[in-house]
């Protein structure tokens, strides 16, 4: 997020701002764009701000180690070979994308300043030629030449609002937060993924010592893995379009055959590579 967005995300309350858009209340809409509030970045929950990295990282982890359970449970392997497989999957998997999520982010973010940059010294030594580009960009977007050189005068007093307007709109790309940190985003990821990524095993390890069966415990297993499922689609719903409870049910429905495969792969494996070879042994 620019420091741009920032600020204007500052000044209103967004959630009521949604809440208003979702009623298609316009009384409220009005009243919290008149509604100024202090801006304070330090205020704002970072619970909302790593929303995403939490609800993404999160479905992998479930998703990931409940494919691995089911093609377990599918092989006919007992709890021993899928707590092993479970456990070193999840930590593996969830380190794999948690030092992937922070290394691309860095790398992203470099390109982008760097870009930036270069901006910022072609505004310094080529002003006209900048605030040109800007006023043919707005009149392709529709807005008469008139009113573009009006907006870009007006913008090009403010030099880094320029060009961090001009980063979006001419490359497409979103000047990072100064305070941004990829490694803290791709550490949110991995606390995610092993967090999620346990509720499909928790059948398993805190049934140790009963009298439960393979079957039942997979049985238990889905129904963790399906709640938790749902759970995570309805917190992807807060920045997508979708209602919450079609967004938990979709999430839940492609858990489920990514499960369903899993278990049949497994199942076959077992079925006809395993059993095939011991009858021709035989």
């Amino acid at each position: 997020m620019s420091r741009v967005e920032s600020t204007i995300y500052a000044m209103r309350d967004l959630s009521a701002a949604r809440e208003a858009y979702d009623n298609k209340d316009s009384k409220l809409s009005k009243a919290v764009h008149s509604l100024k509030i202090a801006a304070s970045p330090e205020k704002h929950s970072k619970a909302s701000e790593y929303l995403k990295s939490i609800v993404y990282g999160g479905l992998d982890g479930i998703i990931t180690t409940f494919a691995v359970v089911s093609g377990a449970a599918g092989g006919g392997f007992g709890i021993e070979v899928v707590l092993v497989l479970g456990f070193s999957n999840m930590f593996a998997d969830a380190l794999s994308m948690g030092i992937g999520d922070a290394l691309s982010a860095k790398a992203q973010n470099a390109a982008t300043l760097k870009e930036r940059e270069r901006e910022d010294w072609e505004f310094e030594n080529y002003e006209k030629g900048e605030k040109d580009e800007m006023i043919s960009l707005y009149q392709e977007k529709g807005m008469s030449e008139e009113d573009a050189k009006t907006v870009v005068n007006t913008m090009a007093k403010y030099r880094n609002i320029f060009v961090d307007t001009m980063m979006v709109e001419e490359l497409g790309m979103m000047v990072p937060d100064e305070d941004e940190n990829p490694w803290f985003d791709g550490f949110v990821t991995f606390c995610s993924f092993v967090f999620f990524g346990l509720f499909p095993l928790l059948a398993f390890v805190c049934t140790i010592g009963s009298n439960l069966n393979n079957n039942e415990l997979f049985g238990i297993s889905i129904g963790l893995t399906g709640l938790m499922l749902f759970i995570l689609g309805a917190l992807k719903s807060t920045f997508t379009t979708q209602s919450w409870w079609f967004s938990g049910f979709e999430i839940l429905a492609f858990g489920g055959v990514t499960a369903t495969v899993s278990y049949l792969i497994g199942w076959f494996v077992e079925a006809v590579v395993f059993n095939g070879g011991a009858q021709e042994d035989a």
